[in-house]
C-alpha cells in the first residue's frame, strides 16, 4: 500500500485539501487555522459554513493564552484532546471537575446536571480564562448565567456542545446574549473533539512542532 506515513506530511496534506473550503470566507490567517481545525477534527467540510465567532474572538483567545490563561472544560474528553505540551509552553493548565465528588454531591443536592454544578463551582475562577464546552448545553447555559447575572467574564467561551436536546438552542443563545468573545458552531453539530480542536488551533499560534507533531518551542524563544 502506498500512503503517507509522516505525521507532519499527513497534517500538511489535510490542510491543503481543506483550504479551498475556507479561503473565500474573508478570514485572518489565525481564523483560517481555527476553521480548518474544526474540519480536520470532524472530517466534515460543512463546518466551514457553520463556525461562528464574535468580532476578534480568535485574536482575543490567542492573546489570553499567550498571557497564561487556563482552560476550563465541561467534560474529560475536551480536556484529553487539548495539547498539553503546547499549553505548558504558556504556563497554563486545563481543568475539569465533572468527576469531582463534591460536584456530584452539589448536583444531586440542587437537582441539576454535574456540568452545571462544575461550572458553578468554578465561578469567579473563570474570569479572564478560556472556557471550552464540547458536550453539555447545560454547562454553556450556566457559564452564560454566570456572565450575565454574576459578572463572571471569561476571556473567551468556546461553546460547541453537540446533540439534539438543547445544543443548537444553547449556541443560538450564546450568539444572542454573550457579553464576552465566543467561538461556536451553529446547529446540532459539535462535540468534544471539535472544542478541543479550537483550543489547539489557538495554542498552535507561535508554536513550533517537529515532523512527528511534538511541540518543540515557540517563536519568541527561537528568536532570543
Amino acid at each position: 500500500m502506498d500512503y503517507i506515513k509522516n505525521p507532519k506530511a499527513i497534517e500538511d496534506k489535510s490542510m491543503e485539501i481543506i483550504y479551498p473550503y475556507v479561503k473565500d470566507l474573508n478570514l485572518t490567517d489565525d481564523e483560517v487555522r481555527v476553521y480548518s481545525r474544526t474540519i480536520h477534527a470532524s472530517g466534515d467540510v460543512e463546518y466551514a459554513k457553520l463556525v461562528r465567532t464574535s468580532p476578534d474572538a480568535v485574536k482575543k483567545g490567542i492573546e489570553a493564552l499567550q498571557n497564561g490563561a487556563h482552560v476550563y472544560c465541561d467534560v474529560e474528553m475536551v480536556r484529553t484532546g487539548i495539547n498539553k505540551p503546547a499549553l505548558a509552553l504558556r504556563g497554563s493548565e486545563v481543568h475539569c471537575l465533572i468527576k469531582d465528588e463534591k460536584v456530584a454531591e452539589l448536583a444531586k443536592e440542587l437537582g441539576v446536571t454535574r456540568s452545571i454544578a462544575a461550572m458553578r463551582t468554578f465561578g469567579k475562577q473563570l474570569d479572564g480564562q478560556i472556557v471550552a464546552i464540547g458536550n453539555a448545553p447545560t454547562a454553556l447555559y450556566e457559564v452564560l448565567r454566570l456572565a450575565l447575572e454574576e459578572g463572571v467574564k471569561p476571556a473567551l467561551i468556546i461553546g460547541i456542545p453537540v446533540g439534539f436536546v438543547g445544543a443548537a438552542e444553547s449556541k443560538d443563545y450564546l450568539m444572542e446574549v454573550s457579553p464576552v468573545p465566543y467561538i461556536t458552531v451553529k446547529g446540532n453539530k459539535g462535540g468534544s473533539p471539535i472544542a478541543a480542536s479550537v483550543v489547539n488551533a489557538l495554542l498552535y499560534t507561535g508554536v513550533k512542532r517537529d515532523g512527528m507533531l511534538f511541540v518543540q518551542d515557540n517563536e519568541s524563544k527561537k528568536n532570543d
